[in-house]
């Protein structure tokens, strides 16, 4: 082995043991995920809102960002159901860089996997605990989901992630609306076969045991944009992407086929400021396309307090140090402005 044992970590279980969730908590998660999949169900006409920082970089910005949408959620709750972004990994094209908080609970720390582990934990609690919210968090590493399997809403599952045998299985293993990215080369097919696969019973071994999936009914598509040939970000949230998208649902034999919009990524070519005119597209398509207003569920919207971003240790509290977010003062504006357009 080209490397070296650190130490042995403590296990999901006794993670739980030493952090248990309280019931006011279990009753909050379990409502947030009924009515998330209320929504993919085509049962209620709420928007669901994926919204919150590219990385949960520091524990109290994020509940300070998380806190500002208790109240908008109270606006709008008959038009949009709000699932707060607290994503604790962070892909790395390279594998160099910050790779989120689960690494680096300091971002100008060393890694410290373990407290990583009970930092993750205890923020998604605090979230729940504060504000009511129960969140979503990306499934980098299939085999710590376990960690916080109890504590989310909805998880994702990247573009870098969706064609690995392992996240699809484990997907079919979450009790939580789960969205599959389409992969950075933006074949819908493989996409598309990632969810079949999350849909389906599978027997395989995960952390040790040999265990039997029921299947994940609400696993679903994410339009993320992808890049070409030569590198270059093109957008997949246009009239005819989503038609296309649709079509191709038709073929497939899945219990409740839907999209969400990341609106960030290859589909703004990181431009967080770009996001707003991406939904008012969407939202024009479906108003003009019942096949596309059935397809649609939501968006993903990657914002923070601070506008931009900044370095490690650039000091700016609230301001993201990973992919550049929107602010917090045009969030809130697009948030009313999405509930505006839902019929």
């Amino acid at each position: 082995m080209n490397g070296i044992i650190v130490r042995k970590l403590a296990n999901p279980e006794e993670v739980k043991e030493m952090y248990p969730l309280s019931e006011t908590q279990k009753t909050a998660v379990s409502n947030q995920i009924k009515a998330l999949e209320a929504i993919l169900r085509g049962e209620d006409n709420r928007m669901i809102l994926i919204i919150g920082p590219c990385s949960a970089d520091n524990e109290d910005s994020v509940i300070d960002y998380i806190s500002r949408l208790v109240p908008v959620q109270e606006k709008v709750k008959d038009k949009v159901l709000i699932v707060p972004r607290i994503y604790t990994n962070k892909p790395r094209t390279t594998g160099d860089g910050y790779k989120g908080m689960l690494h680096q609970p300091d971002p100008g720390a060393k890694a410290d996997l373990m407290k990583g582990i009970l930092a993750t934990r205890h923020l998604h609690m605090r979230a729940i605990e504060e504000t009511g919210f129960a969140c979503a968090d990306e499934m980098l590493y299939p085999e710590n989901y376990q960690y916080l399997d109890d504590v989310l809403a909805y998880v994702a599952v990247g573009a870098r992630s969706v064609e690995d045998q392992q996240h699809r299985l484990t997907a079919s293993l979450i009790s939580a609306p789960t969205g599959m990215k389409n992969p950075t080369s933006g074949d819908y097919a493989v996409m598309l076969n990632a969810i079949t696969a999350a849909t389906h019973p599978h027997t395989f071994i995960y952390r040790g045991w040999e265990v039997d999936s029921h299947g994940n009914d609400y696993a679903h598509a994410v339009l993320r944009g992808y890049t070409n040939k030569h590198g270059e970000a093109q957008p997949n949230y246009h009239f005819e992407d989503l038609l296309r998208l649709s079509e191709m649902y038709a073929t497939r034999q899945v219990p409740y086929p839907a999209a969400i919009i990341d609106t960030n990524h290859a589909n703004s070519d990181k431009n967080p400021l770009a996001q707003p005119r991406i939904i008012k597209e969407v939202m024009y398509s479906m108003r003009h396309s019942t096949e596309v207003a059935k397809l649609v569920k939501g968006f993903m919207i990657e914002s923070y307090i601070v506008e931009g971003r900044q370095e490690i240790g650039g000091g700016v509290y609230g301001q993201s140090i990973t992919d550049a977010c929107l602010g917090w003062e045009k969030s809130e504006r697009l948030i009313y402005d999405i509930a505006e357009l839902v019929p």
